[in-house]
């Protein structure tokens, strides 16, 4: 039952027991029904905005989605594995922001460009590769 319809079932069973608004009692009981009407309304309403906003996430959330894919061709991301499903021997690698921890995957095409901004924090992260290099030439 929505909560508007149980403060309307609450104020019909106080007419029903004939509540006397001139006690102090009975004005207490009415103000407080008045009250419960008016939060539920307000409540209602919040919950109808959060329902409109998360509808409006889903769709946002597929559309960056399709951007994702399309502008890093990564493929599709696996809510339940947290791994990327990879297509054309792609790898990504993680790399862990030293300013704000978050962890960033990378393909090599982004770590090829030598630096990227977080997209958490915006700090410029860079990569060196010559000690890697220098290792594997030895």
């Amino acid at each position: 039952m929505e909560l508007s319809k149980k403060v309307a079932y609450l104020k019909g069973l106080m007419e029903g027991l004939k509540i006397d608004d001139t006690t102090n009692e009975g004005k207490v009981l009415i103000a407080m029904a008045d009250v419960l009407d008016e939060m539920a309304a307000v409540v209602e309403d919040i919950a109808d905005e959060v329902d409109e906003a998360v509808e409006l996430i889903d769709v946002l959330d597929e559309d960056l989605g399709e951007l994702e894919e399309d502008f890093y061709d990564i493929g599709d991301y696996d809510e339940d594995d947290e791994d990327f499903e990879l297509g054309d021997d792609e790898e990504l690698y993680e790399c862990v922001c030293p300013s704000c921890g978050d962890t960033i995957c990378l393909d090599e095409t982004l770590i090829a460009e030598g630096s990227i901004e977080c997209p958490n924090c915006g700090e410029n992260l860079e990569f060196d590769f010559s000690e890697i290099e220098e290792d594997t030439e030895e």
